[in-house]
C-alpha cells in the first residue's frame, strides 16, 4: 500500500448546489453581488493545506490551478487547458459553468457577467497586487464596485473547516544546501541595497524555507513550512509562525540571524514596519494584497516587485547539484525496478492504476531515502493518459488493458534532491498512430536535450522547438513544455521555465524539466519527461557565451513505440547514447533479472 498517497475521491460534485447556494445566501445577507474564489492560499502557493482548499470544497474541482467567480444569479469555474475535461467531470454544470482560460478570463467573464452598479467582493489576503488592478479593470468595465472582505466568505460557510496545518520546522542541513543562511542573507541584503529597500517581507515560503535553510511539513509532498518573514536591511529578521511548530533545532539553526515570532502578531508587526516610512517591498508574485494594505496604511512606502530571492534560489550551488545527481541516480534504480516489474506483470491483465503508483512508491521507499514522493502520481491507463494532469482515485481506477498506452509521471522527495519524471509504456502492441506520435514527442524532447542557445536565452524563445515536431503533424499540447524545480522543495518552482510564458533568462545552474507530450481525448495521452540542468556549453570559435543543458534522469525510453525512420541520424545518436549511459550509471545496482530487462530495454536501434 502507497504509504505517502491516498486514492479517495476527494470531489464531490453533488455538495457543490447546496454549497454555493449557501454562499449565495451569505452573499445576499451581506449586500454582495458575487464573490470570486481563487485556487491559492495565503502565499499564492500551488499546493495549499487542506485547510485552505476553498475552491475545491465549494465546487468539487481539484486541479492545481483554478478561479471561481459565483454570482448571485450564476457561477463560472475558469480553468486552463490541462483542466478542461477534469473541471467538467467534478462539477455540478447545471450550477457553475466551467470556462477555458483560453476563451475567457476570470477578469473577462466578470467584465461581461458582473451587473451595473454590483458589489464583487474578494478577500484580499488571496489576491496580489497585480492580480488586484486587474479586477478593478474588470469590475469598471462593468459598473460595478470592489469590496475587500475581513474574512472570506467561504470559510464562513465552511462549518467543517480543518485546522491549518503544525508541521514541525526544522533545519536543512549546511552539507545538503551548500551555503550558510548569514551567507544567504547576505547576498540578499545586496541585492535589497541596490534596490535601496529598507525592508523585505518574504511571502513565498519556498524562498522562507530555501534562505533560512528550513524545511517543514504544511503541504502535502512539498517540506514546506508556511509563514512568513520579514527581513529589515540591518539587525535580525522576523520569522513569523505558529509558536507550536517551531523546533528547538530550528531554532538552534536560526540562531541571532532572527528571532521566531507568533503568527498572531504578523499584522502588527506590518504595521510597525509601515510607522517607519521605509520603503518596503512586497513579491508581485505571491505577496498578498493586505500586506500592501497594511503597510500602506501605516505610512509606509511599498515597492511592488519580484522577490531577488526567488532567482537566487532558482541558480543551484555545486552541493545542491550533487544532492540532485544523487537523488536522480537513486531513483533510476527504482524506476528501472519499476518498469522491469510492470512489463512482467502488465501483460497479464489484472495490474491497475493503483496498483502501479503502490509498486512504484514501494520501489522508491526501498532505497531508505524517500522522505515522500512529490507530488501525487498522475497514473494513467488509455483514455485517462489523456488527461495531463489525471489523478486516479479508487473510483476512477483502471486496469492496464492490452494494446494501450500506459503512462506514470511521478517523483519523489529525498533530503539531497527532488525528482519528476514521466514515462510512457505500451502494454501488448502499439498503433501506428501512436508510434507516429510518440515519436514526435521523443523528437521534441530530444529537440531541448540538443538545445544550445547564447545567455539570456528565455524559455520562451526555444519552447518551439520541442512542438514543431508535432506542429508539422498539425498537432500540440495545451501545457508548457517545462518548469523549474527545487532542491528538496517544490515540485514546481519558478521563476524559470519553458513554455511561452516563460520570460525569465536561463541560466546555469537553473533546473527544469523537459517534458514535451500530445494527448487524444479519450484515446491516450504521451509525454516523455525528464529533468535537465543549465550549464555552460562554450563553442569554439564563437564569439557568444553559450549555454546548453545536462540531462538528470536516467530511465529507459519506450523502444517500442519508436518509429525510427522518423528519427535523423542525430536524434538516434542522441537516444542511443541516452540509453547506454542508463546502462552504465546503473550497473551493479540491480538484480539479474532487471539487469536482463534493462539490457534489452536500452539496446541501441537504427
Amino acid at each position: 500500500m502507497a504509504q505517502f498517497q491516498t486514492f479517495d475521491d476527494t470531489s464531490s460534485p453533488e455538495q457543490g448546489p447546496e454549497r454555493i447556494a449557501k454562499l449565495r445566501a451569505e452573499l445576499i445577507r451581506r449586500g454582495f453581488s458575487g464573490f470570486i474564489i481563487p485556487r491559492a492560499d495565503e502565499h499564492q502557493g500551488e499546493y495549499v493545506p487542506r485547510s485552505a482548499e476553498r475552491l475545491a470544497w465549494l465546487t468539487g474541482f481539484t486541479g492545481s490551478a483554478g478561479t471561481a467567480v459565483v454570482l448571485t444569479d450564476k457561477a463560472a469555474l475558469i480553468v486552463d487547458g490541462r483542466y478542461t475535461v477534469q473541471a467538467a467531470e467534478q462539477v455540478d454544470t447545471s450550477v457553475i459553468a466551467p470556462v477555458q482560460l483560453a476563451e475567457s478570463s476570470a477578469e473577462d467573464w466578470i467584465a461581461a457577467n458582473l451587473t451595473p452598479g454590483g458589489v464583487l467582493a474578494y478577500d484580499p489576503w488571496l489576491m496580489t497586487d497585480d492580480g488586484l488592478k486587474r479586477l478593478e479593470k474588470a469590475v469598471a468595465k462593468a459598473g460595478g464596485q470592489l469590496s475587500p472582505v475581513d474574512i472570506n466568505l467561504v470559510d464562513v460557510i465552511w462549518i467543517d473547516r480543518p485546522e491549518p496545518p503544525r508541521a514541525p520546522v526544522r533545519p536543512h542541513p549546511a552539507a545538503l544546501s551548500g551555503e550558510t543562511a548569514s551567507e544567504k542573507l547576505e547576498r540578499i541584503r545586496q541585492k535589497m541595497a541596490e534596490g535601496k529597500l529598507d525592508a523585505l517581507v518574504i511571502s513565498d515560503p519556498h524562498n522562507l524555507a530555501w534562505a533560512f535553510n528550513l524545511r517543514g511539513g504544511d503541504v502535502g509532498h512539498t517540506p514546506l513550512p508556511l509563514g512568513y518573514a520579514i527581513l529589515p536591511k540591518e539587525g535580525p529578521a522576523g520569522l513569523f509562525f505558529d509558536p507550536a511548530k517551531i523546533t528547538n533545532e530550528a531554532g538552534a539553526a536560526v540562531g541571532d540571524l532572527a528571532t521566531f515570532e507568533n503568527i498572531a502578531t504578523f499584522q502588527q508587526a506590518l504595521e510597525a514596519l509601515g510607522e517607519t516610512g521605509g520603503k518596503v517591498r512586497i513579491d508581485s508574485a505571491t505577496g498578498a494584497v493586505a500586506l500592501v494594505r497594511k503597510i500602506e496604511a501605516a505610512g509606509g512606502t511599498v515597492d511592488v516587485g519580484p522577490d531577488p530571492v526567488s532567482l537566487m534560489k532558482a541558480v543551484k550551488n555545486e552541493a545542491e547539484i550533487a544532492g540532485s545527481r544523487a537523488a536522480h541516480l537513486r531513483d533510476a534504480v527504482a524506476m528501472a525496478r519499476f518498469l522491469a516489474w510492470l512489463d512482467r506483470e502488465a501483460p497479464g491483465g489484472q495490474l491497475t492504476e493503483i496498483d502501479a503508483v503502490e509498486a512504484l512508491e514501494g520501489f522508491r521507499s526501498e532505497s531508505g531515502e524517500l522522505r515522500n514522493v512529490s507530488f501525487p502520481s498522475i497514473s494513467g491507463a488509455g483514455p485517462n493518459a489523456a488527461l495531463p494532469h489525471y489523478r486516479v482515485s479508487s473510483g476512477s481506477n483502471r486496469p492496464l488493458e492490452p494494446n494501450q498506452i500506459f503512462l506514470i509521471d511521478s517523483g519523489a522527495q529525498y533530503e539531497d534532491g527532488t525528482t519528476d519524471i514521466t514515462r510512457t509504456v505500451i502494454v501488448g502492441e502499439p498503433t501506428p498512430e501512436m508510434k507516429d506520435q510518440f515519436t514526435r514527442v521523443l523528437k521534441g524532447h530530444i529537440a531541448i536535450a540538443l538545445a544550445v542557445f547564447p545567455k539570456g536565452t528565455t524559455g520562451a524563445q526555444i519552447d518551439a522547438f520541442a512542438r514543431k515536431p508535432l506542429w508539422e503533424a498539425g498537432l500540440d499540447f495545451d501545457h508548457g513544455t517545462g518548469h523549474g524545480i527545487g532542491s528538496y522543495l517544490s515540485v514546481h518552482e519558478g521563476p524559470q521555465r519553458i513554455a511561452k510564458t516563460g520570460h525569465t533568462p536561463l541560466e546555469a545552474g537553473m533546473m527544469l524539466s523537459n517534458e514535451p507530450g500530445y494527448y487524444k481525448v479519450g484515446a491516450y495521452g504521451i509525454r516523455i519527461e525528464n529533468l535537465i540542468l543549465v550549464e555552460p556549453r562554450p563553442i569554439p570559435g564563437g564569439d557568444r557565451e553559450m549555454l546548453g543543458f545536462e540531462t538528470l534522469t536516467f530511465s529507459p525510453i519506450d523502444l517500442r513505440l519508436v518509429q525510427s525512420d522518423l528519427m535523423t541520424d542525430e536524434e538516434l545518436a542522441w537516444l542511443n547514447d541516452y540509453h547506454a549511459q542508463v546502462r552504465e550509471k546503473l550497473a551493479g545496482q540491480l538484480d539479474a533479472e532487471t539487469q536482463a530487462w534493462l539490457d534489452k530495454a536500452t539496446r541501441a536501434i537504427g
